[in-house]
């Protein structure tokens, strides 16, 4: 930026003398109602387990959920996001859409318990597969895309009617997104957001969130329908067809390593743009201030910070309610 002719020089120090005059000029800012809180389900009642890969999370059973939800509500939170954790598991994830399902009755406790708490819920088939991958597998292990789509499209109508306000497909299928669309539209779904997670990368961060989930894949892995983190145009073009097919939020996954394409994809788009701080990256920043070696508030407020800053409207962190509690202060 060059200084004008005949300008003064600007010091830009003055702006940043005092915690009152450098929040008056902050460009991006960390509110509450911007942040969504994970929340693992699991089978059982008066269950909340402790996720060793993930210190300070944990695992609730349904009947726990009205305590966490008025908590969420109290701080202000954007809302939730559940991923289930069933006792039962096969093939094609048939627990994904079961009426009575882990995820399903957690919704309709949710919504009972407070009505106008934000319920986002992950579509996925692979912490229902016994397989561990997202969708159907075929007969030689790789995935089958059309037929999956079916499945997730099921999963989808499914948490709709259950109280989800959002669903979310994150298996990166071709075509996911259409499909859950025309069945969610075809059920009297019409009024139900899809929040695409459209650029999601194979990133080796998703070790702790695989543990709490119990959905690690039991062979392979999951780069043949996830983003290679070597390429940027793809995530775009992958954002473009998810919102062509109908998605109305789009997500990017993990946040810290593609902060370049949270830029990019806010650059290029005008809807609402979330980031997932992914399990990974939560975990090392707590690992390292449980050692001493960091300022575990400094640290994640500059963190999330710096995604809001990159673009995101709104970000999913474990590290939700402990933000919260920190800019009530």
């Amino acid at each position: 930026m060059k200084v004008l002719a005949g300008f003064p020089q600007v010091r830009l120090r003055r702006l940043r003398q005092g915690a009152g005059l450098r929040s008056l000029v902050a460009e991006s800012t960390l509110l509450p109602e911007r942040l969504i809180l994970p929340l693992f389900v699991q089978e059982g009642r008066g269950c909340q387990e402790p996720i060793p890969a993930l210190p300070g999370v944990w695992r609730y059973s349904v009947d726990r959920l009205p305590a966490i939800a008025a908590e969420v509500s109290a701080l202000g939170l954007g809302g939730v996001i559940l991923f289930g954790v069933p006792a039962r598991k096969d093939r094609r994830g048939s627990g994904a859409d079961d009426p009575d399902g882990i995820i399903q009755r957690a919704l309709r406790q949710l919504k009972d318990a407070r009505p106008d708490l934000l319920l986002i819920v992950d579509t996925c088939l692979c912490a229902y597969t016994d397989h561990g991958h997202c969708g159907i597998i075929g007969p030689r292990g790789e995935l089958q895309n059309d037929e999956s789509l079916e499945r997730l499209a099921a999963v989808a109508v499914s948490q709709a009617a259950a109280g989800a306000d959002l669903v979310a497909p994150s298996a990166m299928l071709d075509g996911q997104v259409a499909a859950i669309r025309r069945a969610l539209d075809a059920a009297g779904q019409v009024n139900t957001p899809v929040l695409s997670y459209a650029a999601k990368y194979a990133s080796a961060l998703y070790g702790p969130f695989r543990e709490a989930a119990a959905s690690a894949p039991q062979f392979g892995d999951r780069r043949g329908y996830q983003l290679d983190p070597r390429n940027a145009r793809q995530a775009l073009h992958e954002i473009a067809l998810d919102l062509a097919e109908g998605a109305d939020l789009v997500m990017v996954k993990p946040a810290l390593t593609a902060l370049d394409i949270l830029r990019q994809a806010r650059d290029h788009f005008t809807v609402p743009l979330l980031a997932y701080h992914v399990s990974g990256e939560y975990a090392m920043v707590r690992a390292a201030a449980q050692q001493g070696w960091l300022d575990e508030q400094a640290a994640l407020l500059e963190v999330l910070t710096a995604i809001r800053r990159a673009g995101a409207d709104a970000i999913i962190t474990y590290a939700a309610a402990q933000v919260a509690r920190w800019i009530a202060r």
